[in-house]
């Protein structure tokens, strides 16, 4: 009996308890599921990188800059040949080319803003009287040829000097003058970011 009574107590507990747990998982669920991505905290976007004006405006330049050289070689043999009285009408007209580009990088630079970079008044200021200059030199050496291609041009091989020479001289060294100016304000902008820098001739 003794035996029967504790098989019963022990039927009926663990009915019991079978009806707890049962009961706790019928309330479970009526219970909304989270899911556990749902619960974590979402990780914000990194914020993108600031872009630097500066860097921007110097590169924008750097490309002009690239092409301020292109007619550099063009230009010295233009008023060697001039010098030698070789090929007149080929000089003139390379070096009327060269004095048109070098007005096109004027054109070019008035629109680039640059005004986030170091000194840029001044260093546009040196770069516009640098190939205003050289254009000035390059059309004055283009009216040599047409002196040198005239009556008594020339002396044994040798063009004569006329007043367009002198001033294409001039213009020449103003032009230098401001290209060295404007290499010292660029190159330090240069190395900053980057970029190419430049000689005088460079430019």
């Amino acid at each position: 009996m003794i035996t029967g009574i504790v098989v019963v107590a022990l039927a009926g507990a663990g009915l019991g308890l079978g009806w707890a747990l049962s009961g706790d998982d019928e309330t479970k669920k009526g219970e909304p599921k989270v899911n556990a991505a749902d619960a974590a905290p979402k990780d914000t976007a990194p914020p993108s990188p600031t872009v630097d004006p500066a860097a921007e405006q110097a590169k924008k330049l750097d490309a002009l800059l690239g092409d301020s050289n292109n007619s550099r070689s063009a230009v010295i043999n233009a008023v060697r040949s001039i010098g030698n009285c070789d090929n007149l009408p080929g000089a003139a007209k390379n070096l009327k080319d060269a004095a048109n580009q070098r007005n096109q990088l004027v054109s070019r630079l008035q629109g680039l803003p640059l005004d986030k970079l170091p000194q840029h008044a001044e260093l546009t200021a040196a770069l516009t009287t640098a190939w205003k200059s050289s254009a000035a030199a390059d059309n004055h050496y283009a009216a040599w040829a047409g002196q040198v291609a005239g009556k008594h041009g020339c002396h044994k091989g040798h063009a004569r000097n006329t007043g367009h020479t002198a001033q294409g001289t001039a213009a020449s060294g103003a032009a230098t003058k401001a290209k060295e100016q404007a290499a010292g304000l660029w190159n330090p902008i240069a190395q900053k970011y980057g970029l190419r820098t430049h000689q005088a001739g460079d430019l």
